[in-house]
């Protein structure tokens, strides 16, 4: 089972997909980036840090907390929320390199996006 942290838009997440439901039905449906899964657990959500971009000490805080309560994290998302973000609200934060500094800093897989809904 895939343990997810998926890491949300701190601008538009109740915008574009309210309550992420979004997310969760693409996980428990396998569809998007999660069909790259046997099974899908999502085990925390997090804002992005809000402009202009402080995910990295976020993701700190999560992986902090995780490890804490003994809640393992296999791979990080960035959620579709980031992603049109990026494209669509003028969004500053290069993905691709959030994307290598949280795997190479974490050594989990990150991938970028979550759902096409």
């Amino acid at each position: 089972m895939a343990n997810i942290l998926i890491v949300t838009c701190a601008k538009i997440r109740d915008i574009n997909c309210v309550a992420c439901l979004k997310c969760f039905k693409a996980a428990d449906l396998k569809e998007g980036e999660f069909a790259n899964y046997d099974s899908v657990k999502i085990v925390a959500m997090c804002g992005c840090g809000d402009c202009p971009g402080l995910v990295m000490p976020k993701v700190g805080l999560v992986m902090e907390m995780a490890d804490y309560l003994e809640r393992d994290i296999d791979t990080i998302h960035l959620g579709t929320c980031m992603v049109k973000a990026n494209k669509t609200a003028a969004c500053s934060i290069d993905l691709d390199k959030v994307k290598e500094m949280l795997s190479s800093k974490y050594g989990v897989p990150v991938v970028v996006g979550t759902h096409n809904y």
